[in-house]
């Protein structure tokens, strides 16, 4: 079938719009039309390089649908099922999958990260050449053909633009704070970072019990997002960051640090800012080739932990459906997330407001 999809041709390129040619769903694969996909910056990481990935390709990972066709083998789902889309899929057998680490699975890694499905092939044609899927995903299209392990049923009463930013920002948060980290009542709790991400781990936070949350951004405008969201203290980023955060944790520092940007500079800040035995959660994406400098002394006096946060460790077949629970009972606040939607078309102009930072999460709803 002929589709409008979002396309990057390569590193350094702008997001066009075009046709392209999608096959049918193969064995264990579905169709589904997309009605929403997050504006993310993983999907930028591949305009500027950061991530590796074979061109052309059609981006979006963070999407919600409506499945129209289903191919050979599937047995979970049916033609009518509301989804939102996983970009970490599980097989359920392997290693991973069998520890509790379905984040981690390993089966699909590869073809997941080499742009193709399970069986190493596309299903997208540009220019009668074959073109990528971002995630086993490219949900930056009208139409998607997925894994069936790539979509989770969801309750229909939700709307999809909301539902679709469970598929990435929501869960990566609030997953880091409850499943990662473990926080308990009455910690401490400090967000470097309040894009889409760092407001669902303050959201994470708050539904952990943490007695404060500071959250720190070096856009002042963005106080007003964290104390939504359930800051209760605000910090801009600067020269005296770390003394304001130490007045406020009694001179240790806090039980928790989440840096949810990807910055080497904030990482390394990141751990100063958790007290002796606390916890620092890397949840933010760095450069491959970006180091971090962690000073092993520093952290073997002090007892501090360091843990890296993939998809918050969540299950996405356990905890898609929760999360959506939780913001039907008014527990999590996803509405005020959607700061502003797009057509396909503006993709561009959605990916320039998303890089001034002075928005919680755009969304192209079709």
């Amino acid at each position: 079938m002929k589709i409008q999809a979002a396309i990057l041709e390569g590193v350094g390129q702008p997001f066009i719009l075009d046709e392209l040619d999608l096959a049918e769903p193969g064995p264990g694969e579905l169709l589904v039309r997309m009605a929403a996909s997050g504006v993310c910056h993983s999907d930028w990481h591949l305009v500027t390089g950061a991530t590796k990935h074979p061109f052309p390709l059609v981006p979006g990972h963070e999407g919600a649908g409506i499945v129209m066709d289903v191919g050979p083998e599937v047995k979970r789902l049916q033609p009518g099922d509301h989804v939102v889309m996983n970009w970490a899929p599980d097989c359920g057998y392997c290693f991973y999958c069998q520890h509790g680490q379905t984040n981690l699975c390993e089966t699909f890694t590869r073809p997941i990260w080499g742009g193709t499905m399970l069986d190493g092939t596309t299903r997208l044609q540009y220019r009668g050449k074959p073109t990528y899927h971002f995630c086993g995903l490219a949900s930056f299209a009208e139409y998607a053909v997925v894994s069936e392990r790539s979509c989770t049923p969801i309750r229909r009463d939700v709307p999809l633009p909301i539902a679709a930013l469970v598929g990435c920002a929501v869960s990566t948060g609030v997953g880091a704070v409850i499943y990662t980290a473990g926080v308990r009542p009455g910690e401490t709790v400090v967000v470097l970072g309040c894009g889409g991400v760092g407001l669902n781990i303050i959201q994470g936070a708050v539904l952990s019990g943490a007695a404060a949350i500071i959250a720190l951004d070096n856009n002042p405008h963005k106080e007003a997002l964290a104390r939504q969201f359930g800051a209760t203290h605000f910090i801009p980023s600067g020269a005296n960051s770390r003394g304001d955060v130490l007045e406020l944790t009694s001179g240790r520092g806090a039980d928790y640090v989440f840096e949810a940007v990807g910055l080497p500079a904030l990482q390394e800040l990141g751990l100063r800012l958790t007290r002796p035995g606390g916890t620092l959660v890397l949840v933010g994406l760095s450069h491959v080739k970006e180091p971090t400098n962690l000073s092993g002394a520093f952290i073997a006096r002090q007892g501090k932990i360091i843990k890296g946060s993939y998809y918050g460790s969540i299950n996405t077949h356990r905890d898609f459906p929760l999360l959506l629970d939780l913001y039907m009972a008014g527990k999590l606040n996803l509405d005020s997330l959607v700061s502003q939607q797009y057509t396909l078309s503006q993709i561009n102009e959605a990916y320039q407001a998303m890089l001034t930072g002075d928005v919680a999460r755009g969304v192209v709803v079709f």
